[in-house]
């Protein structure tokens, strides 16, 4: 299970977030996913530790906490969803046969 942290300074980074969380445990890994079109950070990242006695024990200590002049959101991560595909939306002026019939 990963941790969401979120409210986090642009300027963070994986370093920073890594000294925070170490404080209650061993990490694993830090992801600070960014934007695509500016490769600017995102304001949020998941951290992986070791345990979920560890987990359990920053997400009480770091959730509402401020740091780096920001309050922290810290939580559970929630599993990424699935994106769906469109579907429906009729036939777009389509007969069964998938053409337009113009008279």
């Amino acid at each position: 299970m990963s941790i969401y942290v979120g409210n986090l300074s642009y300027s963070v980074t994986q370093d920073d977030l890594t000294k925070v969380f170490s404080e209650y445990g061993s990490v694993k890994r830090v992801q600070l996913p960014t934007d695509r079109e500016t490769g600017r950070a995102r304001g949020f990242g998941f951290v992986e530790m070791e345990t979920s006695a560890a987990e359990d024990a920053a997400i009480q200590a770091l959730d509402g906490a401020e740091w780096m002049g920001r309050v922290m959101k810290v939580n559970k991560a929630r599993p990424r969803e699935e994106k769906s595909t469109r579907s429906g939306g009729g036939n777009w002026g389509r007969n069964a046969s998938g053409y337009s019939r113009h008279y």
